[in-house]
């Protein structure tokens, strides 16, 4: 490392949410930017080393901050990776270092994210080896250096990523609740909403459903003039420090800056509390526990309390003479911010109205004079408060579009429920509208047709819509108990409407939609789950959305299997792929079994309830293998002769092929399109590495034995030439159920036999 270098302007680029560049640009120009470009998602700002270090210190509101070193042709992979060979990499890692590289976008050529950050750490270490015989390894916890690639049309931008942990995290968030916000997002409702001005002119700040704390620690933090990258100079791991242009005589002289700073605005917030209350008391452990390593104790303050025993921390009610005088003395009384909760699930809106109108009754009633700023991801709920918005501003929770409404709080503004039509009364007027009755009747129709099919055909659990009309793109299935007789539940997916498709439009499809379900289905608004499925490049299917762990138990071709429509992206049982299971319990009587990426073991039950002798499941998730067991109990199956291995399945396939110690007569192989995880030994890409599994899993085959190979890729295409030694089969028209044949590249399938 060098102790300095010569002070020279360049181009940086900091990320950030959706919807705050503008709050970031004057955050750069702070830190001393000579230049800020503001992009969709993030700025591109130009300034010496000290300013893009003082940007990793003291933006709040940024993510991460890149510095370009080069940018490569991505035409094509090969392309990508000979550019990638140019730059001189010594200059930025040590040989014996460790790296891991980030890859976003896509180019002409390279159009999935895992394949473009494979080939860019190939073309590293492979530049390495060849130069100093040895090269970095692979660190995805606390890399030296950590490198980032985003990829647009033909080109690729490569950067140093001088954050090394993403900024938002700051290091006092010890541990948080359900959904916390993301402390730069929570930066950014506070500089939307005015805090940094109220707060120079003495105002408060209360949040009455503070959750974890995230808002009044960060409000604390503005107001103590501490640097948001206080604690992580003290904690965390910087991407900069082991990256070999690193400044540590500069960056030293930063952090003295800070630490000063901090001492010196505590002292200037003697005798001001910035407070927090919650109903939960894990919530409110969770902010103290917050607190304190923020080192924020005697300047915030949480406690235990409902929403219905809010009271002004000010005084028990301010009379309009005591209004009048504290309004002539500081016009800045304080601040109410606050996140409610939004409501994912359809039957949980109906609950959250009476939160809402009670906070709004409490502004009402105790807070006149104050500012307060109410952040949701449900705008219509937020009507219900009673007061019109000042401001409204639009900010991202993750990809989820949030309004973020500021209100002062005065009588002039007050719009009280009983001049507004009630919510039910609006909801009837959607389901009314031409646009709802259109969709109803399809519905209708399809629902018809679909239940007809299923009851003669003896199936539970099918899909009765999936974007027949495009402009109501939803996938929408029903699962259904054969014990009760009765379809139980409905699972509805709304595909995320693309940024060329306006928001308020989409939105008012989707609420069309959501108030026609309950009377065409003939269900409770409780038995519809609604989840908004994007399109992603990795497995992220298998994702975990929540935590309320609520299973349900389904029936599917003479078996049960326990379901969660809450807490993924997917309930744990694959539909389209309910006759290759059904395939498989007939291919297993008095077979050994093999399930590789087993997820929640569904082929398994079919498999040892069809009669195999043996079985093996592998998956690397320890909660998918105790839910395959889960099912196999559901189902009275002896597990005796059935194992469970937890193992990344390409490592456990290698070992196992190699040793040949073990034999199947079916294997079945149902791998993701892609896959990373800190566990796995390498990233997998099916389309790319396909024909080495099959490979593999040939060597554990018994003589006349089948492999059956599905996946989900849509553009898959099973390399033939490679596979030549084999007799291939293609099940894939075979094993499309009926109910999805309007999407027939939902899932390939092949029957593969050596010859």
């Amino acid at each position: 490392m060098t102790d300095s270098i010569a002070p020279k302007v360049q181009s940086f680029f900091a990320t950030c949410p959706l919807g705050v560049v503008d709050l970031l640009a004057a955050e750069l120009k702070a830190c001393g930017a000579t230049r800020a470009r503001e992009m969709k998602a993030g700025v591109e700002f130009d300034g010496t080393l000290e300013v893009a270090y003082r940007a990793c210190l003291w933006s709040r509101t940024a993510s991460r901050i890149l510095m370009p070193i080069a940018q490569v042709a991505a035409h094509d992979a090969n392309a990508m990776y000979q550019g990638l060979q140019r730059i001189d990499w010594s200059g930025h890692v040590a040989p014996s270092g460790t790296l891991v590289v980030d890859f976003q976008g896509t180019s002409l050529g390279i159009k999935h994210t895992q394949f473009g950050a494979l080939k860019t750490k190939d073309a590293i270490v492979d530049q390495m080896r060849e130069k100093f015989g040895e090269r970095p390894s692979i660190d995805t916890e606390k890399p030296d250096v950590r490198i980032n690639v985003h990829a647009h049309r033909e080109q690729a931008t490569v950067s140093i990523d001088l954050s090394g942990d993403s900024l938002h995290r700051r290091g006092y968030r010890a541990r948080g609740v359900a959904a916390p916000l993301k402390e730069n997002l929570a930066a950014a409702i506070l500089l939307r909403a005015g805090w940094p001005a109220l707060s120079a002119a003495g105002a408060t700040l209360l949040d009455p459903l503070c959750g974890s704390g995230t808002l009044v620690i960060e409000a604390a933090l503005m107001a103590c003039d501490i640097a948001p990258g206080w604690l992580r100079g003290q904690h965390a791991h910087w991407g900069m420090v082991n990256w070999r242009g690193h400044d540590a005589r500069l960056w030293q002289r930063l952090l003295d800056e800070v630490n000063e700073r901090a001492a010196v605005g505590k002292q200037g917030m003697q005798g001001r509390l910035l407070r927090g209350y919650d109903q939960d008391a894990f919530a409110v452990r969770a902010a103290l526990e917050n607190t304190e390593r923020a080192g924020l104790r005697g300047w915030v303050h949480f406690e235990k309390r409902n929403l219905s025993e809010l009271q002004n921390p000010l005084g028990a009610s301010q009379a309009s003479e005591r209004l009048l005088d504290i309004q002539a003395s500081n016009p800045s009384v304080g601040l109410l911010v606050c996140n409610p909760p939004y409501g994912e699930r359809l039957g949980e809106q109906d609950g959250l109205k009476s939160l809402y109108a009670l906070l709004g009754v409490k502004l009402r009633q105790d807070f006149v004079g104050w500012k307060a700023a109410v952040f949701t991801g449900n705008p219509p709920l937020a009507k219900e408060i009673g007061i019109n918005a000042k401001r409204s501003h639009t900010l991202y929770n993750g990809a989820l579009e949030c309004r973020l409404l500021r209100f002062d709080i005065d009588a002039v503004h007050f719009n009280t429920p009983d001049s507004r039509p009630s919510a039910e009364e609006k909801l009837a007027d959607v389901r009314q509208s031409a646009g709802a009755q259109m969709f109803a009747n399809r519905l209708r129709k399809n629902l018809k047709t679909a239940r007809t099919w299923a009851h003669k055909n003896i199936v539970y659990c099918y899909r009765i819509y999936d974007a027949d009309m495009p402009e109501y793109s939803f996938a929408i299935d029903l699962y259904g108990n054969a014990e009760e007789g009765s379809l139980n539940w409905a699972y509805v997916q709304e595909y995320a409407a693309p940024d060329t498709i306006n928001r308020d439009a989409a939105r008012m499809r989707r609420m069309q939609v959501l108030s026609v379900l309950p009377e065409v289905l003939e269900l409770p608004r409780e038995r519809i789950h609604v989840r908004t499925r994007r399109q992603q490049s990795d497995h992220s299917q298998y994702e975990k959305v929540d935590t309320q762990r609520q299973f349900q138990v389904v029936a599917e071709g003479g078996y049960r299997f326990y379901v969660n429509f809450s807490d993924y992206l997917d309930t744990g049982l694959f539909l389209d792929h309910r006759i290759t299971r059904q395939r498989l319990g007939q291919l297993c009587q008095g077979k050994r079994f093999l399930n590789l990426f087993a997820y929640t073991g569904a082929a398994t039950v079919h498999a040892v309830g069809g009669g195999a002798v043996a079985s093996t499941t592998v998956d690397m998730s320890y909660t998918y293998l105790e839910w395959a067991e889960k099912n196999l109990q559901l189902n009275r199956l002896d597990a005796t002769e059935h194992e469970l291995i937890q193992a990344d399945c390409l490592q456990w396939l290698e070992h196992e092929a190699e040793q040949k110690q073990r034999q199947y007569d079916v294997i079945f192989i149902d791998p993701p399109t892609f896959s990373r995880s800190k566990r796995m030994e390498r990233d997998f890409e099916v389309q790319q590495d396909h024909v080495q599994l099959i490979l593999w899993a040939k060597q554990l085959l018994a003589p006349q034995g089948l492999i059956v190979f599905s996946n989900n890729y849509t553009r898959f295409k099973l390399d033939q030439y490679a596979l030549s030694a084999f007799q291939i089969q293609d099940w894939t028209r075979e094993t499309l159920p009926k109910d999805f044949e309007r999407n027939p590249k939902i899932h390939c399938c092949f029957a593969i036999k050596p010859n």
